[in-house]
């Protein structure tokens, strides 16, 4: 039976990332044995989880920033607008 994996969140989205990048190089290396390539796929699934809904909320935030439920379709405005305007 496999061992139980101790779930820890990652500290921050950036973090996220780079643990991700290191268990993707780990896995196509090739070295690892059957149940750590598992347990891998299994922390990278977990990993991509959180990094999706992290950029998810990012997303939310900047449609509500950017008053997004006025019709607009939550279309991005130009940062610098036209002093005319």
């Amino acid at each position: 039976m496999a061992k139980a994996l101790l779930v820890t969140p990652p500290k921050n989205f950036e973090a996220a990332m780079a643990e991700l990048d290191l268990l993707v190089d780990k896995m196509e290396s090739g070295q690892l044995p059957l149940e750590e390539s598992l347990s891998a796929y299994q922390r990278g699934a977990e990993l991509i989880k959180y990094c999706d809904k992290v950029l998810s909320d990012a997303q939310q935030r900047i449609q509500v920033l950017d008053g997004g439920s006025n019709g607009s379709g939550g279309a991005l405005k130009d940062f610098h607008q036209d002093a005319e305007s």
